[in-house]
């Protein structure tokens, strides 16, 4: 069918190879810059995901005010984006969201901004341990597609599905949402434990920490515990926390070596989304009465508000306690 990717950025390339490779006529939707027009002249993103031709079933095209066409559409932009690309969509599309991140202006969920901007869209998410170039890659990997209407989650079940990429559905969107953007909060904390030169048993820990946190808020934001603890949770944590390929993890990393934030990302060249989501989930954890010392430190450290070998003092040093249940 034909499917529109919004997002010329490493992620929507590979979601755009992955959709061509499985049949499908696909445009993707970029920004009019240099690199733009590089990728038109080259079929070929040397920018953000060099040595993968697209086929020739992908064409190019300039995101502008010009209402989208495809009955299908795939946004792969930075969260902040999302709002401005709402603008661009249709009642009655399928849309699947394969951005991670939280909406910095209201901490809702991606989901819940485009709900509010186009009401009669068929919205769903898609999430799972997909690290771009493994997935352009064609090395198996899983993810799930979820939604409130399970048969908007297996339609695009149906688009990406295939020998390499195995796609689950559910009904949970808003804790595939959460697990897939929290994450990445997690993972800078992973990182930076790295950079510190802790070792895998500081690491473990503070995952398992870092899961059970991700897990309570979102359980009192009404998602459920077992999105959480599959694909799109601690599938995805460990793949982003544990691999130098995530933007994430190298953004923790570079603070534990004690860079500032500015400079790592830099040098990355691209959005790592766990840098807004640390002060976005920090602000929604507050309002919703979460304790999350993770996400606190985190933030801290990226604000500079306190050094990350201190920050790790400010962990090991709080009050005993049990381990908490995940609704408390």
């Amino acid at each position: 069918m034909d499917v529109a990717v919004v997002g010329a950025g490493s992620w929507g390339t590979a979601l755009t190879l992955v959709l061509a490779r499985n049949g499908h006529s696909v445009r993707l939707f970029g920004r009019d810059d240099e690199g733009f027009h590089a990728l038109r002249a080259c079929r070929e993103n040397l920018t953000y995901l060099p040595g993968y031709v697209f086929p020739d079933s992908v064409t190019f095209e300039v995101l502008d005010k010009e209402p989208i066409t495809e009955s299908a559409v795939v946004v792969a932009v930075p969260s902040s984006a999302v709002r401005e690309v709402a603008a661009s969509l249709s009642s009655g599309q399928t849309v699947c969201i394969a951005s991670k991140g939280l909406d910095a202006a209201t901490g809702s969920v991606l989901s819940d901004v485009l709900a509010s901007r186009r009401p009669g869209a068929g919205l769903v998410a898609l999430s799972g341990p997909n690290l771009a170039v493994e997935l352009a890659q064609g090395i198996p990997t899983a993810a799930v597609a979820a939604s409130a209407d399970e048969s908007l989650a297996e339609s695009v079940r149906s688009l990406f599905m295939c020998k390499n990429y195995r796609v689950y559905v559910s009904d949970d969107m808003r804790g595939v949402e959460l697990a897939g953007s929290l994450k990445n909060v997690m993972a800078i904390a992973a990182g930076m434990s790295d950079g510190l030169g802790f070792g895998d048993n500081t690491k473990g820990a503070l995952l398992a920490r870092g899961l059970n946190e991700m897990a309570r808020i979102g359980v009192r934001m009404g998602a459920r515990v077992d999105s959480f603890l599959g694909v799109a949770g601690v599938g995805d944590l460990f793949a982003t926390a544990a691999s130098r390929l995530s933007r994430n993890y190298r953004v923790g990393f570079g603070l534990g070596q004690g860079r500032v934030v500015e400079d790592v990302l830099n040098e990355i060249g691209q959005v790592a989304e766990g840098v807004s989501t640390a002060e976005t989930a920090v602000r929604l954890a507050r309002g919703l009465n979460v304790s999350a010392p993770i996400t606190d430190v985190v933030d801290a450290v990226i604000r500079r508000r306190v050094a990350a070998r201190d920050a790790v003092t400010l962990l090991m040093e709080r009050a005993p306690a049990k381990e908490g249940e995940f609704g408390s």
